[in-house]
């Protein structure tokens, strides 16, 4: 037995790069998410699952004044007829179009909880409803008159539309968004009121970019606000189909009574989640952020309403909100990417070919009214083909009424009635076939005369259509009318036609400083350091003295009213500054902390002085052997924690005074340890960033007690048991720099200081 041999499978080989093959395979997937999947149709505004959702629920019959049903049904046809994908992204994609927050203009009316502003999702579809809205029933006007050419499914056994008729100017009413592969969509909504007088005013005469910004003001977004942009921003994104565009919430000022006040958020912009606006507000009150706002709380019911509470009355109302819009998504950039898919028509019989591209504004609507254009000669086209199909079928009908009983007669004795009749009265298959179907009860006098009149009216319907095939001008005039029709329906005084997007003035300049100023907590306090050298911060200012504790054989030293904003300067012994924040003082509920573990102040180093920085103070400082200079108070901030040189003092000498220098002082006196004082002009010292200075007093025995600045007019001031003592003559102390002095008034503490 011979054996059987075992057939032979060729294998195919493709001998290519793998670079090339990926790169073919690539872009076949590239083109296919953008034309298929991401990007909108510019004559309808639609993308795939959109156009075969609003498809699917007009074969249902779903109609805006028909009962709705239920949204799975809607969803099972769909993706078991047209399109081959999961049903949450179908469902996902209907629940949008039945959002009007989403949408301008829905095309969905969904029964049910489709979801809300806070972000909640709908309702699994087993639990809603829907039906088509009356503008999504404009988008199908005419898909059963030949408006459009169909396709076969993806499985074959359906046909589809390529492109809805669209007879509502849908991608700029409606907007549209899509990431496809290396490019993107964002289309905003605009007015369908504005579009319908711009699409006119197009039909009418060459427009450009800034004539059409003058009708179509900026886009119109379903949640409303204010649109802050520029009108020369707004006409270049008209003219290059790119660009942003600013919105704002929409507020106002509830007053309260006794000079308080709150604010009531209305309407907030495109896209933002209400309940992730406020939880973001409510962070940053509670990390202090915004000083300026004490509460936020929703009130919202079926309008939105948040209501923000200022800290007080004297808190300014535009200063408080645009801190807020600098932080929040109380305002928001839309950006404009008018990136559509273009039908460029072919010679073959594909019908051409869909090629992504961004279009300027003026582009994308001439591209609307062209399919409109063309709508209308394929619907004219089409009720042509019926109308002398009709005419043809009364033709016959007449010629009946004219030899009536001859026909009897052949249908009641000839075998092929068809054919005699057809020979004999020289008719059509078409109007011997309605011939014989016709019944008796329609050979009656009247009838004839109504056959007479139909034939005559679609004698002239005839004509008229044939005049509009033939004339560019007639049917631009028809759209024309379509256009009004459409802008009387959705009219700028309708509820969906009155524009929801208040056009704001453009922005001013913000003083930035009182804005970052407005935007820091400042809380009064007041600041302590004891003699051993802690330090701690207390609520208020005006403190009662029992409130303020210290440590057993401690005692106060230093006393500072300040802002939590401000910055402390710290003088030491070793001739440093070291700087701290107010609100990084130890809180003064306890005994506070010891400055060397704020700042890195040597052991063998003590606090000498501390004062509130101002950048435009001037201070002297000075060392125990009375050498000292006025030094700029912006020269002493430290920008580490190791503090700045200022005063040069050698292993004998320590820093012993710093000491304010008010603007009007032209004076200074200095006390010694000798008990000797001298007077003299402040202009014998010198302005130095650091150094060892000059000598300031001089000693046999002691050093430097104490200086005080005053002017000279005034006199000098000095502690005197509860209260003080002014001296006017100072002429005998009167002397230069570097002198010795002599000894104080009479009455002079013993302690030797001003006080």
């Amino acid at each position: 037995m011979a054996k059987k041999k075992t057939p032979r499978i060729e294998s195919k080989v493709i001998n290519q790069q793998m670079g090339e093959i990926l790169s073919e395979r690539y872009l076949s997937y590239a083109l296919s998410t953008i034309t298929s999947r991401s990007l909108p149709d510019v004559r309808d505004g639609m993308k795939p699952v959109h156009r075969r959702l609003l498809y699917a629920m007009s074969q249902l019959n779903l109609k805006h004044d028909l009962p709705p049903k239920k949204s799975a049904r809607v969803v099972g046809d769909v993706i078991g007829k047209y399109h081959p994908h999961g049903d949450s992204s179908v469902y996902d994609a209907m629940v949008r179009l039945a959002q009007d927050f989403a949408v301008r203009y829905p095309m969905v009316d969904g029964q049910g909880n489709f979801g809300n502003i806070d972000g909640d999702n709908a309702a699994a579809m087993r639990y809603t409803e829907a039906r088509l809205t009356r503008v999504a029933q404009l988008m199908l006007d005419g898909i059963e008159q030949d408006a459009v050419d169909f396709r076969e499914t993806y499985d074959g056994s359906e046909n589809e539309p390529v492109v809805l008729p669209g007879a509502f100017p849908n991608i700029l009413a409606n907007g549209a968004s899509g990431i496809a592969v290396g490019m993107a969509t964002n289309i905003p909504p605009f007015n369908i009121s504005e579009l319908c007088e711009a699409s006119l005013a197009m039909l009418e005469g060459d427009i450009d970019a800034k004539g059409l910004a003058k009708i179509i003001k900026g886009p119109d977004f379903p949640t409303g606000g204010t649109l802050i942009e520029p009108k020369a921003n707004i006409i270049h994104a008209y003219e290059t189909g790119k660009g942003a565009f600013r919105v704002r919430a929409k507020w106002e000022r509830e007053e309260l009574g006794r000079g308080t006040y709150q604010l009531v958020i209305t309407e907030i912009p495109y896209q933002v989640q209400k309940s992730k606006l406020i939880e973001k507000i409510a962070d940053l009150i509670n990390a202090k952020k915004i000083p300026l706002l004490d509460d936020v709380c929703d009130e919202s019911a079926e309008d939105i309403r948040i209501v923000l509470v200022p800290r007080s009355g004297n808190v300014d109302d535009e200063l408080l909100m645009e801190a807020l819009y600098r932080v929040t998504d109380l305002e928001t950039r839309f950006n404009m990417n008018m990136n559509v898919l273009e039908h460029q028509p072919s010679s073959n019989k594909d019908g051409g070919a869909l090629v992504p591209r961004v279009m300027p504004l003026k582009e994308v609507l001439q591209a609307w009214l062209n399919h409109q254009q063309e709508v209308l000669v394929r619907r004219s086209n089409h009720r042509l083909e019926k109308v002398k199909h009709r005419l043809e079928v009364l033709e016959g009908f007449l010629t009946v009424y004219l030899n009536v009983d001859r026909v009897i007669q052949i249908i009641r004795t000839k075998d092929k009635p068809k054919e005699e009749l057809i020979k004999e009265f020289k008719l059509t298959e078409i109007q011997a076939e309605a011939i014989l179907n016709m019944r008796l009860r329609s050979l009656n006098k009247l009838q004839e005369i109504e056959l007479k009149a139909e034939r005559d009216d679609l004698a002239k319907e005839r004509d008229d259509l044939e005049k509009l095939i033939k004339s560019e001008a007639r049917q631009w005039t028809v759209i024309k009318k379509q256009i009004k029709s459409l802008h009387e329906e959705f009219g700028s005084n309708t509820f969906l036609g009155k524009r929801r997007t208040k056009i704001g003035k453009a922005l001013e300049p913000v003083d930035m400083e009182q804005l970052e100023e407005a935007m820091i907590e400042r809380e009064p306090i007041t600041i302590l350091c004891s003699a051993k050298g802690w330090v701690k911060a207390m609520k208020g200012h005006d403190l009662d003295p029992k409130a303020v504790k210290y440590k057993d054989g401690d005692r106060e030293r230093f006393r500072v009213e300040a802002m939590t904003t401000d910055k402390i300067l710290f003088f030491a012994s070793n001739g440093r500054f070291y700087t701290v924040g107010g609100d990084k003082l130890p809180p003064g509920r306890g005994f506070g902390e010891p400055v060397k573990l704020l700042v890195d102040i040597p052991k063998d180093a003590d606090v000498v002085d501390m004062d509130i920085y101002d950048s435009a103070a001037k201070l002297i400082v000075a060392a125990d052997d009375g050498r000292g200079f006025i030094v700029k108070m912006e020269d002493c901030l430290a920008q580490t924690k190791n503090g700045k040189q200022i005063l040069n003092v050698s292993g004998t000498t320590e820093a012993k005074l710093c000491k304010f220098i008010a603007p009007d002082h032209d004076h200074i006196a200095v006390m010694g340890d000798n008990r000797k004082m001298i007077v003299f002009d402040l202009s014998q010292i010198p302005e130095m960033s650091k150094g060892r200075g000059v000598i300031l007093q001089r000693y046999k025995d002691g050093g430097l007690s104490d200086l005080k600045t005053f002017k000279w007019d005034d006199g000098l001031g000095y502690k005197y048991g509860a209260g003080e003592t002014l001296v006017e003559d100072l002429n005998p102390w009167l002397g230069e720099r570097a002198q010795a002095g002599r000894l104080p008034p009479n009455g002079f503490p013993r302690s030797k200081k001003f006080g």
